[in-house]
């Protein structure tokens, strides 16, 4: 098989899956390196569709490590949240990660699934594969797919899932909370937190955040003014475009130091705030 013309073709497709499922850059690119590495093992007339059986290796691979890595997270230090992505207008994924389940707060969502139902789901509402193809993908029923499917969008409505808003005004929004952090004026932030906002953030054990969630408005008001207070003289802000939406990059001395993604509700307003600190997930090439 031509691997350097399937890789061109298929890799930003491969990775897409597999960073949805995972919810880790690094995992995800050695999930679609290693279905690479099998398929240049495979003769021209042992594949009659080669998308689709990239699909069905790529899927099956993240499957098998998500089912480990679940076991692993019960030993990770404080909240353990998905691995922010940055997109370049260039991006050949910027061009295919436009629908809400690419999305950060969606991300977070998914990691209440089995990695059988976010594979379903994510086949099914991401790139519309039909029922017959996910069977074949997952090793379930067309029947069996179609429950899963059917059951996690009755559960998304009754969860009230991440919603998904206009570009500017998720912009106008990453910008308060911008402000707000690097200049300590919650002034316009407030008006636009929910009473009962929450906000998690990641360390992992190797960079200080709060072990659990902070709960409520005031709660938060006074964390985002302890981060001004402490560090305004040393870290600088970037709008960034962050999972297909805007995000804000903190750097100290050029260095990533946290990823900010928000949620926002039904009625426009942040609901959750997502802190990234850990330095194994802040492995942006720029800012």
């Amino acid at each position: 098989m031509d691997i350097a013309n399937l890789y061109d073709t298929y890799k930003p497709l491969l990775f897409s899956i597999a960073y949805r499922m995972l919810g880790s850059v690094a995992d995800a690119e050695d999930m679609v390196q290693d279905t690479f590495m099998h398929a240049q093992q495979l003769q021209e007339d042992q594949v009659q569709h080669t998308k689709a059986y990239l699909c069905k290796m790529v899927t099956n691979r993240c499957i098998d490590y998500a089912q480990s890595a679940r076991k692993r997270r019960e030993l990770y230090v404080g909240d353990w949240l998905p691995e922010p992505l940055l997109l370049n207008d260039d991006d050949p994924l910027h061009a295919i990660e436009r629908d809400e389940t690419f999305s950060y707060a969606f991300m977070v969502y998914m990691e209440k699934l089995t990695p059988v139902e976010r594979a379903v789901f994510i086949l099914r509402e991401a790139f519309e594969y039909e029922y017959t193809d996910i069977g074949e993908i997952v090793g379930k029923s067309e029947a069996n797919c179609r429950q899963i499917f059917s059951r996690l969008k009755r559960k998304l409505q009754e969860d009230q899932a991440p919603a998904i808003h206009a570009d500017e005004h998720a912009y106008s929004l990453a910008q308060q909370v911008l402000q707000a952090s690097s200049t300590g004026n919650l002034e316009g932030l407030i008006r636009s937190l929910t009473e009962d906002v929450i906000l998690y953030s990641d360390g992992g054990g190797k960079a200080v955040a709060a072990l659990h969630p902070i709960l409520g408005r005031d709660r938060v008001m006074r964390f985002l003014l302890g981060i001004y207070a402490k560090n305004q003289e040393h870290y600088q802000y970037h709008l960034v475009n962050m999972n297909g939406q805007s995000g804000i990059i903190v750097t100290e001395e050029g260095k990533p130091v946290t990823a900010i993604n928000i949620e926002l509700d039904a009625e426009g307003r942040v609901h959750r705030l997502f802190f990234m600190r850990n330095p194994d997930k802040l492995n942006f090439d720029d800012t």
